[in-house]
């Protein structure tokens, strides 16, 4: 963590002429960015990954009419279907998942009082009005919503819920284009299940915002905005 810590505080030393007091914040939106790019390999795979599963329909539905009658054959005849096709229905789950650590490490960074013994430093730095350590509770206790501290975190929920929304949207698109999946129970076990929530998981991201600090609140906002303009890229 420490590292981290060390990485932030130099790339917003470099940052302060442009940035001033928000370089800190600036230096975590371009952490979160290195981040994003280095999982961009496995995004395009797992694009690959959902395009090869939606070709898959078809034949999915002659194995549904051939075993109606036995869901548990079906499940099977499904699941050698995609070990043939090298096709993980679960594939899209992985970058997300390599993206976990950066956010623990900054969610505790910016939670604790001292880094290998010593003052955080990170927690005098400030996106505009609002300490990069603090949450959205103290913002309402100094200011109340709209005080100077409630602003900032206002935006932070308008971008989110703007990048749920256009993702939302894209994903029902998406749903349309291609025939539903079918017996999609029968695919992965619990995956019928993924299918109906996953849609609706962007709008966690509001829910984050208000309750870690705000420098992690910032990784999520950026990370979810570079998903919605990676996933418009890859999937023209």
């Amino acid at each position: 963590m420490s590292v981290f810590a060390h990485l932030v505080e130099h790339l917003a030393d470099l940052l302060t002429p442009l940035f001033h007091a928000s370089a800190a914040a600036a230096a975590i939106v371009l952490c979160t960015a290195l981040v994003r790019l280095l999982v961009h390999p496995l995004s395009r795979a797992a694009a690959r990954g959902r395009r090869a599963s939606a070709a898959l329909q078809p034949r999915i539905a002659a194995l549904r009419e051939k075993h109606a009658e036995h869901p548990r054959r079906l499940r099977q005849a499904v699941l050698e279907l995609h070990a043939e096709e090298k096709v993980s229905p679960l594939a899209g789950c992985l970058p997300g998942l390599l993206q976990l650590p950066a956010f623990f490490v900054l969610y505790h960074l910016f939670s604790s009082t001292t880094i290998g013994g010593e003052s955080n430093g990170l927690l005098d730095h400030r996106l505009f009005a609002a300490p990069l350590g603090g949450r959205w509770a103290d913002a309402l206790a100094d200011g109340g919503m709209f005080g100077p501290a409630g602003l900032v975190y206002l935006s932070l929920f308008a971008v989110a819920a703007a990048v749920a929304t256009v993702n939302q949207l894209r994903a029902r698109r998406t749903a349309a284009r291609q025939p539903a999946p079918v017996a999609a129970g029968a695919q992965v076990p619990g995956l019928a299940a993924i299918t109906r929530v996953t849609p609706f998981l962007s709008y966690f991201t509001l829910v984050t915002v208000a309750v870690v600090p705000l420098a992690a609140a910032l990784y999520v906002v950026t990370s979810t905005a570079w998903s919605a303009a990676e996933q418009a890229l890859l999937h023209r």
